[in-house]
């Protein structure tokens, strides 16, 4: 359960550091939080990778979930555009991320079966 909110926690890192790079624009403190949210996203995954999440799994988790709720929020918060054809591309790679996700605990159970 750690490992899942850790990568969490590498997500919301992550999305706050990359909408604070749009609100950096206009006011320059903020590249305080973009730095802080970067390498907070950062350490975050590598503890991830050390807890034991695949990288294809957690890198595909973090960057899929992170461009979702960058441009979700970036609409709410920013006014920037969201489009339908947009919300079904995010849900597109949602998806497949979860295809990966799947497609891994498969694999793990049967390498596991092969050395047992």
């Amino acid at each position: 359960m750690l490992k899942w909110l850790l990568l969490g926690g590498a997500i919301v890192a992550e999305v706050a550091g990359s909408l604070s790079l749009k609100g950096a624009l206009e006011q320059p403190l903020l590249y305080v939080v973009v730095v802080v949210g970067y390498l907070a996203a950062f350490v975050l995954l590598a503890l991830v990778l050390r807890a034991g999440i695949p990288v294809g799994v957690a890198y595909g988790i973090w960057g899929a979930l992170g461009v979702a709720l960058t441009a979700l929020l970036s609409a709410l918060i920013f006014g920037e555009p969201l489009t339908p054809l947009m919300i079904v591309g995010m849900a597109l790679v949602i998806v497949g991320v979860l295809c990966v996700e799947i497609g891994s605990g498969h694999a793990s159970r049967a390498k596991a079966e092969v050395e047992s």
